[in-house]
């Protein structure tokens, strides 16, 4: 560019940074706000599944994919199906130098994301109010404190409430119909050896009609789960979410008949269940070219979480960090960055809501069924708040 371009992004997700990282090793400044008041302000969520014809792309273009290798966890991609009696239907293992999808703690790879960047380059405890475009292409960036600031880019990877896309859409997320309610296991392999052999070294699965039971296994001995189920998104009416024993007891009401050994993921979770409503924007989701913003990962494409959402926004951070770089403006850079994101999300958004249809039927039978394409969703919900990057 004949001109050192401005260009913020809000949101200190994986696709932002990943974006910022690519930006930086070619010389480009950027900046990153981040409403959380540091790195450690909050647990940064569960564990992910980075594919190879996406996220590790990401990660290549970034030069990080040595150091993400060096913490990832190749055998955590073994996954076992069980029907709701706790009867292995399927047990999926893959062969020692498979390096497909292996998994990595979310945080873990926030981390070496953060550690990546110039120091400074995210400005942490900076909310972001609003967008609005400018005359010649330009964007301004509206902070919580009533201060604005002018940039040639503005780039949204602040997730499913994204304060920057009402300046491209007017598409806000609806409830998918499904819930996720999220529980915690901790040293697995000594306090809870029932929860170890179900999970294994990898992600399990328990389904039956319109509910499911996942857990995966995190690093140092930890494990998450997520009690899935079809139904209204207020089925906690009438319930205090604080109270553990009595949320317990209308989960246990909704898994009654299923195996024991099943029911201990929702008898013996360490510390409170976390809500976790599934949402979704329009499909297809697309909009008109704004001159000086643009969209990547939640903000653009938010989907049932099926193994992809991850994978994606480090994508779409790369490749449109490489535009900004390859490009000889802004315009032309966000050009030929959308013309591919957008169908790829529009595409990939289909198939997720097909894949969420089948493993959450409008039936209530016992058929647990996987098609054979279907790899275990490892992009589930994180510890993030709804808005956040």
């Amino acid at each position: 560019m004949s001109a050192t371009p401005r260009i913020a992004i809000t949101g200190a997700g994986l696709g932002g940074l990943v974006c910022a990282r690519v930006l930086q090793q070619h010389g480009v400044p950027v900046t990153v706000f981040e409403q959380e008041t540091d790195p450690h302000s909050r647990a940064q969520g569960g564990t992910l599944d980075i594919h190879e014809d996406t996220g590790q792309a990401a990660l290549r273009a970034a030069g990080l994919f040595d150091q993400f290798l060096a913490l990832s966890r190749p055998e955590s991609q073994e996954w076992r199906l069980y029907d709701r009696h706790a009867t292995l239907i399927r047990h999926d293992q893959a062969g020692e130098s498979d390096l497909s999808r292996p998994e990595i703690d979310r945080g873990q790879l926030r981390t070496l994301l953060l550690d990546s960047l110039d120091p400074g380059t995210v400005r942490w405890g900076h909310p972001v109010r609003a967008v609005t475009p400018l005359p010649r292409g330009t964007a301004r960036l509206h902070h919580h404190d009533g201060t604005a600031e002018d940039f040639d880019l503005v780039i949204g990877a602040d997730g499913a409430w994204s304060r920057v896309r009402p300046a491209l859409s007017d598409a806000q997320p609806s409830y998918a119909g499904v819930t996720m309610v999220e529980a915690h296991f901790d040293d697995v392999d000594l306090r809870h050896p029932g929860i170890a052999h179900l999970v294994d070294r990898g992600t399990m699965s328990a389904k039956a009609g319109r509910r499911s039971l996942v857990m995966q296994r995190n690093s140092n001995g930890h494990v998450r789960a997520y009690i899935t189920f079809r139904g209204p998104q207020d089925w906690h009416a009438g319930l205090d979410l604080a109270d553990t024993e009595a949320v317990r007891a209308r989960l246990l009401a909704q898994y009654q008949g299923w195996h024991e050994s099943l029911l201990a993921i929702l008898r013996d979770n360490e510390g409170g269940f976390i809500n976790r409503p599934m949402f979704v924007l329009p499909v297809p989701h697309s909009w008109q070219r704004v001159p000086g913003i643009t969209l990547l990962g939640d903000a653009a494409h938010l989907m049932p979480p099926v193994g992809v959402g991850a994978n994606l926004a480090l994508l779409d951070g790369a490749e449109l960090a490489q535009a900004v770089i390859g490009h000889p403006t802004i315009d032309e850079a966000v050009d030929a960055y959308e013309s591919v994101m957008l169908p790829r999300g529009i595409d990939n958004a289909k198939t997720a809501q097909q894949m969420l249809s089948t493993l959450m039927p409008d039936t209530d039978t016992d058929d647990a069924a996987f098609p054979d394409t279907l790899w275990p969703a490892s992009n589930l919900p994180d510890s993030r708040p709804a808005h956040a990057g």
